[in-house]
């Protein structure tokens, strides 16, 4: 066997060896196996039934057609979402330049020149002679053979990084579904309000202007006149700050879909929204995993790993190999000497001795492993009490609107038969007014809780992981 051959096979040995990083297991997750259980969570088992967040894509969750049609505009033009992708091209492009490190870079430099002599010297008579030269260079600079995996380990830490990069992106397209539909749920709540406002103000002024004509006849007191200005102020405020708010809501819209939404996409109201699709939490917190912040910090974990392996291989000699050859006429075969057999590499090994840097940076990287420990573990129980926050909100949410639409058909029925009392002369003001009030904050508080009913779908659907696809 020639020693080019056997140069050729020791190389890929090398390529292909193993890195002095320790071995990876996953860690136990530091929550428990099962969800929360009890009497918040008492209507859970309802929605086994139901699929799973990872099986349903966005477009089949919310069915919504107005808000499908904003959530496709998002992800074509959000900013931030174009800079997460931008990002992982980023990232992947430092881990080419790293996993290039494994290989030589050759570099070539060829000459050449022609050259035509006149002379009386060249024959009988004089005459001239053309003369061609040319060459060509190979050249390596310090190739570093990875002999004990630290160039490798370096790769794989740029690769696990590359993986943390891109699940970030798909957490941040995640974020971005699921802010649309709040803010857009948000928009259909103010908008609702802003019309109950509107309703309850000319209520209110109807009631206003009736009391003053019954007062300049002298049969309603100016106590009750004075009493019927404060809910009609009130109501001019809040008809104004609801569409304070709208507007807002709408701005923070055309934010996220990075174009204004034109107005045919709009919500009228919340009872108008079409609401998400029911869906299972799964059986086990073992779906947590599938979340890509929970993936990601596993990446970078891991990524810690392979730095731990670059900083011990940095204990041992580092040999690299250089050579320069050049040939004349276009021979490019000085690399190697066929009549000799030999290749024309020079050897350097550097021997560690006694750095304190290298011991540094050992330390460093174990402590960058715990820190990367920690910090996936801390993701799994963020994650965790996320769902069973909102778990929580979902086995509670019905009776909630439940109750409070009862409450508020209650305070209804009371304001009718206040006002017939006041016709009739039997009430002062003062109880119509209360009733209104409690009928209003009624109206409000019942409107809040099916936004949060709807928005606590969104949101369980996001904290699974739901929206990435």
């Amino acid at each position: 066997m020639t020693r080019k051959t056997l140069l050729i096979l020791g190389v890929f040995v090398c390529l292909g060896g193993c890195t002095m990083a320790p071995k990876y297991t996953r860690p136990e997750a530091p929550v428990s196996n099962e969800w929360p259980t009890g009497a918040a969570y008492q209507e859970i088992k309802a929605a086994t039934g139901a699929p799973t967040a990872l099986e349903l894509g966005w477009q089949e969750f919310f069915t919504d057609p107005k808000l499908q049609k904003i959530i496709e505009t998002a992800l074509n033009n959000n900013r931030d979402l174009r800079l997460a992708a931008l990002n992982v091209e980023r990232v992947r492009g430092l881990y080419g330049i790293q996993q290039a490190e494994l290989f030589p870079a050759v570099d070539a430099v060829g000459e050449g020149a022609k050259q035509r002599i006149y002379s009386d010297f060249v024959g009988p008579g004089g005459g001239a002679i053309t003369t061609e030269q040319y060459s060509a260079d190979l050249s390596i600079a310090a190739w570093e053979i990875d002999f004990f995996g630290r160039i490798r380990s370096l790769k794989d830490q740029a690769l696990e990084e590359y993986l943390a990069t891109n699940e970030a992106r798909r957490g941040a397209q995640i974020a971005l579904v699921s802010e649309v539909a709040r803010v857009y749920l948000t928009l259909a709540a103010d908008l609702e309000n802003l019309k109950l406002a509107r309703s309850t103000l000319a209520t209110q002024q109807a009631a206003y202007d009736l009391i003053r004509r019954r007062y300049e006849v002298g049969v309603a007191s100016e106590l009750d006149l004075r009493q019927a200005q404060p809910p009609l102020d009130t109501a001019r405020g809040d008809v104004a700050r609801f569409m304070q708010m709208a507007a807002q809501d709408q701005n923070a819209l055309n934010l996220l879909a990075g174009s204004p939404v034109p107005e045919d996409l709009l919500p009228a109201d919340l009872a108008s929204v079409n609401p998400p699709q029911e869906i299972f939490a799964g059986l086990s917190s073992e779906a947590l995993l599938n979340r890509p912040d929970i993936i990601a910090a596993e990446h970078r974990l891991k990524g810690a790993y392979a730095f731990i392996g670059a900083a011990r291989a940095a204990f041992f000699p580092r040999i690299s190999l250089t050579t320069s050859a050049g040939t004349a006429s276009g021979d490019l075969s000085g690399l190697f000497d066929s009549g000799s057999g030999t290749w024309n590499f020079a050897p350097k090994i550097s021997v560690p001795i006694f750095d304190a840097r290298t011991w540094a940076a050992y330390r460093v990287s174990k402590a960058e492993r715990e820190i990367a420990l920690v910090q996936y573990e801390k993701t799994i129980q963020t994650a965790f009490r996320e769902v069973a926050d909102a778990l929580a909100v979902q086995g509670t949410v019905d009776q909630q609107v439940s109750a409070q639409q009862s409450l508020t058909n209650a305070v209804a029925d009371t304001y009718r038969l206040s006002e017939k009392r006041y016709s009739k002369g039997i009430d002062s003001y003062l109880g119509v007014l209360d009733a209104q009030r409690s009928l209003y904050a009624a109206q409000q508080r019942l409107i809040s809780l099916r936004l949060a009913k709807l928005a606590n779908q969104v949101r369980l659907y996001a904290v699974l992981g739901g929206g990435s696809d």
